[in-house]
């Protein structure tokens, strides 16, 4: 478990709270938008389920691209950091963070 995308991301958000991440993925054919803030995700197009253990952000799915945005996140206004962020680039961001 603390090798999965969501994870990582999670670890990522803890260390930077001053970020929330906007992740834009597929999940089972379906395009979702995640925020993760602080270690916790919570998907803002669909129901987010109670249980901790149910990951938001699964294994399989496919990061479309990442939104860094400025906290406290104001989706009227969001202040974006960095837009349109690859999965690649992220990773290296993980990497260097040491995730």
């Amino acid at each position: 478990m603390t090798d999965t995308i969501g994870w990582r991301l999670e670890q990522y958000t803890i260390k930077h709270p001053q970020e929330v991440l906007i992740v834009t993925a597929e999940i089972a054919g379906v395009e979702d938008q995640i925020a993760i803030y602080k270690g916790f995700s919570s998907s803002l197009m669909n129901p987010t389920s109670f249980d901790p253990d149910v990951p938001v952000l699964p294994p399989q799915a496919k990061i479309i691209n990442i939104d860094r945005v400025a906290s406290p996140y104001n989706p009227s206004a969001p202040h974006y950091l960095q837009q349109g962020i690859s999965w690649e680039t992220m990773e290296q961001l993980l990497s260097d963070a040491g995730f």
